[in-house]
């Protein structure tokens, strides 16, 4: 496989390619030493050779950091080699430990030269290097475990996707999609009350008459996502961030996100100084996105809605 004209994508195959290669020479290498060893059974070996007493097979897996059906295939094939035993735990009868058997204690002691052999020559082979591999394998260890490749793919693609998400005012043939994904979301979760009636039907006179805007998040033609900004009658918080709803396709998509934010730099275009939105703690990703926008909770505001049982802030 041409690995520099792949890229990076496919370090997964090359480190299995270089994994390989590695093993083969293992094989070789303890042929040389006349060692009877496979390389799958090193790590288990080596864990077991540096115990005082028996271990369980969960205690082996963690500490190789392999899983327990992979751990207990390994130790069958073992000991059908001679090399390990069980062995009841003292402090606990049930518990079955497995320890090197007298063969496998004096493989460990036959191996030490063979240790020092390859350690030398692998910390030469690192030292004709421009990188050292073994430390950039912890760094790459280290961040993996940080945030998994997996959770690092797909941010990339939520963010490519976001790309692809225009967000527009608010126009006539956009009414139906803003009532029925307002409506989707509280009917699934509460249920409507009399305010939400007149938001949602009328949004032209309680909303936008009133000098307040609404959004909606598009893509491909279709309506992905609604929010609103209502002008308030208070005198710190002057906006409120209402009516967010994504369409559960479209969820996951950071289009709420996208929606806040832009909620935010209008409501900045519009000269408020302080943003308010109710919610319920039910509704937990939407409160972290909040929190993500920078609200903060606050109390003491009247609301009109029975659902509400946190209210946040954010200054502008």
């Amino acid at each position: 496989m041409d690995f520099d004209n792949i890229g990076e994508m496919a370090l997964g195959s090359r480190l299995r390619a270089l994994s390989n290669m590695v093993t083969e020479d293992a094989e070789r290498i303890y042929e040389l030493y006349d060692i009877e060893l496979k390389p799958k059974w090193f790590p288990v070996f080596y864990f077991l050779s540096n115990q005082n007493e028996g271990k369980s097979i969960t205690s082996i897996a963690k500490g190789i950091g392999q899983s327990h059906p992979s751990v207990i295939k390994l130790v069958r094939e073992m000991a059908k080699a001679g090399l390990v035993r069980e062995k009841k735990d003292k402090s606990d009868g049930r518990v079955t430990n497995i320890i090197l058997s007298k063969k496998g204690t004096e493989l460990s002691e036959k191996i030490k030269e063979q240790y020092t052999d390859v350690e030398k020559a692998i910390q030469d082979t690192l030292k004709q290097t421009r990188h050292n591999v073994w430390l950039a394998i912890q760094e790459f260890e280290y961040l993996l475990n940080e945030k998994t490749l997996f959770e690092r793919v797909a941010e990339q693609k939520k963010d490519r996707e976001a790309q692809k998400i225009e967000i527009v005012d608010y126009l006539p043939e956009h009414q139906s999609a803003f009532k029925s994904l307002n409506e989707e979301w509280i009917e699934t979760y509460f249920k409507m009350e009399e305010a939400d009636r007149i938001a949602l039907d009328q949004p032209e006179e309680y909303i936008l008459n009133k000098g307040g805007k609404i959004l909606i998040a598009i893509h491909d033609n279709t309506v992905l996502g609604v929010c609103a900004l209502i002008k308030r009658q208070d005198e710190k918080y002057d906006y409120e961030l209402a009516k967010m709803a994504v369409s559960p396709k479209a969820q996951g998509k950071g289009v709420g996100y996208l929606l806040g934010r832009a909620i935010i730099d209008k409501a900045n275009a519009l000269g408020a100084s302080h943003l308010y939105l109710e919610s319920n703690t039910i509704l937990k990703p939407a409160v972290s996105l909040y929190k993500k926008l920078g609200f903060e909770k606050i109390a003491g505001h009247h609301t009109p809605y029975e659902r509400c049982n946190i209210q946040m802030g954010l200054k502008l």
